[in-house]
């Protein structure tokens, strides 16, 4: 046998756990995803990935402005569904849509609960030092991310994680949970554990002014930061240039010994001091342009020592 079901879900992250639910044989009914969006310079209007993989795969697709619309809660009641998984999709599902599904909706969040519930729980757990991390799949509830955990998966995070490789990691990893959770689902075998109250974190969005470096800060919590807003937004600072100052990017950094006003170029290779310690920056983006190892970066952007970074 299979369930029936619908996906709900957006960007890269969520298409992987879509490939992975149609790979075991369950029957999808409809994949809602966002609307278009104009993208890129020319503002052309972009299918999300979600769309074009299930466009790919000959499924169904709506792209519904508001869940709260009657003629969409009607339809999606409609659907006689027996569980809804979501990933990612974008918007907040009124109670009635989470009541319409026989067995309700089950969402993929990347974090271990209740750490890190929010929207950027990758982000925050790497700027926040966290040694690990994780994927989990709750039976979603109207608070946010508040749900009994259903089946969850750890992931280390390493020294040399960024945001992107801890997503593409916790990405396989948590599409790869969907068969498991679905099969127990249809044996009625899945047990659901209720969230601890204590150890709430919100992984609030990162803001563009956020993502600027203090450099006042300790090394560690300055390299994590660098490392947490990798590759998007990108942790930043400005530097004096002849024609004006310059956003620099920082894709990635490493604490090391050092002293010296914060902000301040220590020596030839961009070790930079910080409140306490020192980081030393290894791949930089200059505005413009694309990312670049910290040899070349200095070829065509001298940063000397004494230099005060902004």
């Amino acid at each position: 046998m299979s369930l029936r079901l619908a996906f709900m879900g957006t960007p890269g992250f969520a298409a992987a756990s879509l490939a992975e639910i149609a790979g075991a044989g369950h029957e999808i009914a409809a994949v809602y995803t966002q609307p278009e969006r104009p993208r890129g310079r020319g503002q052309a209007s972009v299918k999300t990935p979600v769309h074009q993989l299930a466009g790919q795969l000959g499924l169904p697709v709506f792209t519904p402005e508001s869940f709260r619309d009657e003629d969409v809660l009607a339809a999606f009641e409609a659907l006689e569904l027996d569980a809804a998984c979501v990933v990612a999709y974008g918007q907040i599902l009124p109670q009635r849509a989470l009541d319409a599904p026989r067995l309700g909706c089950l969402n993929l969040h990347a974090s271990l609960l209740p750490r890190w519930r929010g929207a950027a729980p990758i982000q925050r757990a790497i700027m926040a030092g966290d040694e690990i991390t994780g994927v989990q799949i709750m039976q979603m509830e109207a608070g946010l991310d508040t749900g009994p955990v259903l089946m969850s998966e750890t992931v280390p995070i390493h020294d040399t994680d960024t945001a992107g490789s801890l997503h593409d990691r916790l990405m396989v990893t948590g599409a790869q949970l969907w068969p498991r959770t679905l099969a127990a689902l249809e044996r009625g075998s899945l047990s659901a554990r209720p969230q601890a109250e204590e150890g709430v974190t919100y992984a609030r969005k990162i803001t563009r002014e956020e993502a600027r470096i203090d450099w006042t800060r300790p090394a560690g919590e300055v390299a994590d930061a660098i490392r947490g807003l990798s590759p998007f937004p990108g942790a930043w600072f400005e530097l004096q240039a002849p024609r004006g100052p310059v956003r620099v990017k920082v894709h990635f950094a490493a604490p090391e010994r050092g002293e010296g006003t914060p902000g301040e170029v220590l020596d030839e290779r961009l070790l930079i001091a910080c409140g306490r310690g020192a980081v030393r920056l290894t791949r930089l983006q200059r505005e413009g342009r694309g990312v670049m190892e910290a040899e070349e970066f200095l070829r065509g952007t001298p940063v000397p020592p004494g230099l005060q970074l902004g």
